[in-house]
């Protein structure tokens, strides 16, 4: 298949790096944002001040508030907040052109319907050739042109082929899979991890508790993601483990940052009101929550995750009830 026009949703730090590498690439790329400052931005200064400072993008790429130039194009990115791709689909329906790939590259379920955001897509926009692009991620790095490896999942090996050939480069190396359900999963529970992962770091409570807790942590993922359909080898691959250890590990995660001021003291409400872009890991815990519960899957730090966030129990409630759950074999 010939990919020669891109289009990206969304223009928040992931979305405007990956418009940045498809314009670098030499496509003709149109990036639709949410703001209207964004948008002057990117035509005017080609800069985006507001979500990816500091970084000059290629005077090929465009912005535009018209959500249809974007759906028109041969390759679609979908990349604005979790939670939002819902209704942003749906606006999109009809306007995308039979068999045009689609890319997730938002991670996250929907919080109001515990629903993956693939089953979103491919509900608003069936005549899309559905794909989901994840793993270890900063926009930042991206953006600067440092190395990083991700995965693109789509049912079509063709297509996914096409669209790994088209977005790599050789700073950014993308692999095929077909484990679309997979991918999914792990980019959006690992956002709930790190959030305890940060939590951890924040309390001070050492560098033993912190690897346990990404270890533990890992086998809740996967138990989960398995659960759910998702293959043992892509929760072990970059879009489930890789995606884990990068976002438990840096205070530049956005959901390891919120932990961390957790973890000191401060309430969520304090910390998600001064930020700009989405934690997700917020949403998406409720929603982990309660599909584990209609499924009968233990997942023990979401849970807590939870509760804390939520102001159902304190941290050090949470702390003592995950230390004190009854002694078991390590799964």
């Amino acid at each position: 298949m010939s990919i020669k026009t891109v289009g990206v949703v969304g223009g928040g730090a992931w979305g405007t790096a990956l418009a940045q590498t498809a314009a670098l690439a030499g496509l003709d790329t149109l990036l639709w944002a949410h703001e209207p400052e964004t948008v002057a931005d990117i035509n005017a200064r080609h800069a985006n001040p507001t979500f990816l400072a500091g970084i000059a993008l290629p005077e090929s790429l465009s912005a535009t508030a018209d959500l249809a130039e974007v759906a028109a194009r041969d390759l679609v990115l979908m990349v604005p907040p979790a939670q939002h791709l819902g209704p942003i689909a749906r606006a999109m329906a009809g306007r995308v052109r039979e068999a045009t790939p689609v890319v997730i590259c938002a991670k996250g379920i929907e919080q109001a319907s515990g629903r993956l955001l693939g089953d979103l897509l491919a509900e608003a926009v069936p005549q899309a050739t559905l794909a989901v692009l994840s793993g270890p991620s900063f926009a930042i790095e991206v953006a600067r042109g440092l190395p990083a490896a991700l995965t693109v999942a789509c049912a079509n090996e063709a297509v996914g082929r096409a669209i790994a050939e088209t977005l790599g480069s050789r700073q950014l190396r993308l692999y095929w899979s077909s484990d679309v359900v997979g991918v999914q999963l792990g980019g959006a529970v690992k956002n709930v991890l790190a959030i305890a992962a940060g939590i951890v770091d924040g309390r001070q409570l050492g560098a033993n508790a912190h690897a346990a807790l990404v270890t533990r942590g890992f086998a809740e993922m996967r138990r989960f993601a398995e659960a759910l359909g998702a293959r043992p080898e892509t929760m072990t691959g970059l879009a489930g483990l890789g995606d884990l250890l990068l976002t438990c590990g840096s205070p530049q995660s956005r959901n390891m940052s919120l932990g961390r001021a957790l973890g000191e003291g401060r309430s969520a409400a304090e910390v998600l009101g001064a930020r700009k872009a989405v934690t997700e890991g917020v949403y998406t815990a409720e929603a982990v929550v309660r599909i584990a519960a209609e499924r009968r899957i233990d997942v023990p730090i979401s849970a807590a995750v939870h509760d804390i966030v939520t102001g159902r129990t304190t941290i050090d409630e949470a702390i003592a009830a995950l230390m004190q759950r009854p002694l078991k074999a390590e799964d």
